[in-house]
């Protein structure tokens, strides 16, 4: 459980930061990159790209958002 609430500070973290460019974070499995999450302050949409499986997925809910981060990270 303390992964999945590691996950949502750092999307809280990048919906706090009102940059005008998109916040970018990765995430990685020990040490290797898994995925990168882009928000868009504008929309207040996540982008979430799974590397791997070359897959972008959109979202403007923060809880699926982490979700798809866990599961990404759980895969591999």
């Amino acid at each position: 459980m303390s992964q999945l609430m590691g996950i949502i500070q750092r999307l809280h973290a990048m919906q706090e930061d009102e940059a005008a460019e998109p916040q970018s974070r990765r995430f990685e499995k020990d040490g290797t990159p898994v995925c990168e999450v882009k928000y868009f302050q504008a929309s207040g949409s996540f982008e979430v790209e799974i590397y791997g499986v070359n897959s972008k997925y959109q979202f403007d809910d923060i809880d699926m958002t982490a979700i798809e981060i866990f599961e990404a990270l759980q895969e591999n």
